[in-house]
């Protein structure tokens, strides 16, 4: 990510507010696995009064050696959705708490062309700064490289 935000089509802000749809929280293709850094699993542990082997053992799968939240045959929801909303929204993941603020859909075309097209808090409620995002993306982009850095495969 560019340090000077001034460049960017969401230097004058983005408005956005969660209208508890549960949209971001059903599998779209590539964006189909909620993944977990050892923090978000000992957050979620913690939130269940788990050991962080227990929760992972319950609740996650590994793919290609990263760890994800599981997912039930026959739904593409995540299995923390509670009719429209998170169960587990104060312990909830890092990528959770980003969104929308993704770095890769922070292209206009793609926030355009996807997520404007699923997500109804697009263009709702409070103004998010570009520190806001800036911020947001970077927490995202951090995860990342934390999930790499855990990776065992």
């Amino acid at each position: 990510m560019r340090n000077d935000v001034s460049k960017e089509w969401w230097s004058e802000g983005v408005r956005f507010e969660c209208q508890g749809s549960g949209q971001c929280c059903l599998s779209r293709g590539e964006y189909g696995f909620v993944f977990l850094t050892r923090e978000d699993r000992k957050r979620m542990a913690d939130h269940f009064q788990l050991g962080i082997r227990e929760f992972t053992k319950t609740y996650c799968d590994k793919t290609k050696g990263y760890f994800h939240l599981k997912e039930e045959k026959g739904r593409d929801a995540c299995v923390f959705l509670k009719g429209k909303k998170c169960g587990i929204y104060e312990a909830r993941p890092t990528q959770c708490r980003t969104w929308p603020f993704w770095p890769e859909v922070m292209n206009s075309k793609t926030w355009n062309k996807e997520v404007k097209t699923f997500c109804p808090g697009v263009g709702k409620g409070k103004l998010h700064s570009a520190e806001e995002i800036s911020k947001n993306l970077k927490m995202q982009k951090s995860s990342e490289l934390a999930l790499h850095r855990q990776r065992k495969p």
